[in-house]
């Protein structure tokens, strides 16, 4: 029996944060040791930052992670520690794990196949590294070997092997990992960049299981943790499996600086499993040997693995609470990051701004739930400017409702109500008089009157548009983030204000459609988080309706779209399925929608065309969070033309299918 207590962090970076990030990794090091681990595998880029997008171009930046990553290496004494940071060979920038060992550098492994779809931009800094390829640099004072290479590590009597596949390495059908169990590797770190969507925990499972059996290994898998650099959020979730079986998971979605899991492995009990599979063809012509170091041993402290969920993550409910729990970290970080002092928000009493304000009050109560003095300890500006003490949601949430004539009494009481139950500091403005001016302004310019008949856009638009002025000077004045409340479901379409109800600096929940929001929020107001229960005040949240129309007219969102879940299956189809309009028409047919077919067809056609006419609007919307394959940030996801033929010959042959008998 040989055994070795392994171990992977989590760690909550900023890009370029040197003291903050070397603090971090130094942590999650020194609480590694006194588990009694002996190997820690820590995030991809963890030094730098996974975020740093074209300053990776920069010698500077590479400069400073060489030297953070000497600071560190004392701290290693003792142990086997990943460290990632970027590294320059032959004029080219790759992606790179350092290994640190006893104190001292050994090698450096480097990445693969690098992650170029959706919102990862790697092959735009990196080049990826050919497989049995070495070459060697100069690092830390050190000539040491880079590229694809294996390590075998003496401590004391015992030797044990281990190899890298860096975060996309992992995800591809050609793992680097087939090639180390055939080098009889113990171990595999698998240091990660790995954004939060719904549902891919399942995924990073499987491949984290799969791989440790197929490889015969103990496998590690480590993620960064948090909204590291404004649009992604990570959400840690550290992994250990050996022989096929998850043996320790970290907690996910935690507001921590950085989170340890620890495991026991026997190396003799794997080395044997392996043995005996059949198909086990180990290579002996390899040709390169493993780069050898020696370890000061120390008998491992017995850690017991852990593979216990948190309550949230056995809910039935798990996509309100991933999305309420990574929205809420989001939103954490985005606010001590950028060191604002606080929130702000137009709290209009509808679905969106409620469903905005009510996940600042989750974040406040979830950070608090964990430590009694985490807001005041992110956030030490805003506890000094109120004297000290924890902090409340009342110091960091200001709301304000903004009434026209067009506002009804229920949306203004149901505002009141939600910001005091909340706990937050409310406002309400009077702006029918600014309304009033620039109606008059622009009537007299245009020498007639403006009249719903015949200038209704225009109307509706002014009334938005008005509201954005005194909430930006509130948000001046408090030195507080002011949040955008539009969702996705209205990006696609356009149904927004350019400069009004989309003016802000973050915009939230821009990345999930309006038909789980509303299901969201029935379920925030029936049964809420596990842990913290609902806010009973969002249970009837009326039918959405933007109060723009004089209150005759009826107004609803949806009678001015179509039905939100008509409307997101589109979208889904459309967009994320890539189909054209009369194929989106068939495929909800087939679906069993129950629409006539006309009626279909009108929404179809109306889609795309509110789809390719308000592009230019997807492109000034604030930053949003990424939280699954739908998104529709052309900055980091969907790129789709500001000026395009508009389908017009697709919607033509579509609406004209109508007209054949």
């Amino acid at each position: 029996m040989k055994l070795i207590t392994v171990a992977g962090a989590a760690l909550n970076q900023t890009p370029m944060d040197w003291a903050g990030n070397t603090r971090k990794i130094i942590q999650a090091i020194k609480a590694t040791r006194d588990a009694g681990a002996t190997v820690l595998c820590l995030p991809e880029l963890c030094i730098t930052g996974y975020g740093c997008e074209d300053q990776f171009a920069s010698a500077d930046l590479r400069h400073r992670a060489a030297a953070q990553l000497a600071e560190i290496l004392p701290d290693t004494k003792g142990m086997v520690v990943s460290l990632g940071l970027p590294l320059f060979h032959r004029n080219a920038v790759f992606n790179g794990v350092a290994l640190a060992v006893d104190g001292s550098l050994t090698g450096v492994g480097l990445k693969r196949h690098l992650a170029g779809e959706g919102l990862h931009y790697e092959p735009r800094w990196f080049k990826p590294w050919p497989c049995g390829m070495r070459a060697e640099v100069e690092l830390c004072g050190s000539v040491i070997p880079i590229g694809d290479v294996w390590f075998e590590i003496a401590a004391g009597s015992m030797r044990f092997s281990l190899g890298f596949e860096i975060c996309e390495d992992a995800w591809v059908a050609q793992r680097p990992g087939a090639a180390l169990s055939r080098l009889g590797v113990d171990l595999i770190l698998n240091p990660s960049a790995s954004h939060f969507a719904f549902g891919k925990r399942a995924v990073r499972e499987q491949f984290v299981v799969e791989g440790s059996r197929a490889f015969g290994v103990t496998y590690l898998y480590s993620n960064l943790l948090g909204n590291e650099a404004g649009r992604s959020i990570y959400d840690g979730g550290v992994m250990i499996a050996s022989g096929g079986r998850l043996i320790a998971q970290g907690p996910r979605l935690t507001f921590s600086d950085y989170e340890v899991t620890a495991a026991t492995v026997d190396l003799d009990a794997m080395r044997t499993a392996q043995s005996r599979i059949a198909s086990f063809e180990p290579d002996l012509s390899a040709a390169h040997p493993p780069v050898r170091a020696a370890l000061e041993w120390k008998e491992p402290l017995k850690v017991a693995p852990s593979t216990v969920l948190a309550a949230w993550e056995r809910s039935s409910s798990i996509k309100e609470e991933e999305f309420t729990r990574a929205v809420s970290l989001g939103l954490f970080d985005y606010l001590r990051k950028s060191r604002s002092s606080g929130f702000v928000v137009s709290l209009s009493g509808g679905a969106d701004s409620s469903a905005v304000v009510s996940l600042i009050a989750v974040m406040a109560r979830l950070a608090s739930a964990e430590r009694p003095t985490a807001l005041a300890d992110a956030l030490p500006w805003v506890a000094k400017a109120h004297g000290g003490g924890p902090l409340t949601l009342r110091h960091l949430l200001t709301t304000v409702y903004q009434a026209t004539k067009n506002s009804s009494l229920e949306t203004r009481e149901r505002a009141r109500i939600l910001a005091a139950a909340l706990g937050c500091e409310h406002h309400e403005f009077e702006i029918d008089a600014l309304v009033a001016d620039y109606t008059k302004m622009v009537s007299g310019a245009l020498h007639r009157d403006l009249t719903w008949e015949r200038d209704d856009l225009s109307l509706q638009n002014i009334q938005a548009r008005v509201r954005a002025p005194g909430v930006w000077m509130l948000a001046n004045v408090k030195n507080a983030l002011l949040l955008s409340t539009s969702n996705r479901s209205e990006a696609a379409a356009g149904y927004s204000t350019m400069d009004g109800d989309t003016c802000g600096g973050l915009s939230p929940i821009a990345g999930i459609d309006k038909a789980f929001l509303l299901r969201w929020l029935e379920w925030m107001g029936r049964e809420g988080p596990a842990g913290l229960g609902p806010i009973r005040e969002l249970a009837s949240i009326p039918k959405p309706s933007p109060e723009l129309r004089p209150p005759a007219a009826g107004q609803t969102s949806e009678g001015d779209l179509m039905p939100y879940d008509v409307l997101e299956a589109i979208e889904d189809l459309a967009i994320t399925g890539k189909l054209a309009p009369a194929e989106v028409v068939r495929a909800l047919q087939a679906s069993g929608a129950p629409i006539e077919r006309a009626t279909l067809v009108g929404f179809v056609a109306k889609f795309f065309r509110l789809w390719c006419r308000n592009q230019w609007k997807r492109e000034r919307y604030a930053p949003s969070f990424h939280l699954d394959d739908h998104n529709l940030d052309p900055k980091t996801w969907c790129r789709f033309p500001i000026l395009s033929s508009g389908f017009e010959r697709e919607l033509a042959e579509l609406e004209g299918t109508l007209k054949t008998p």
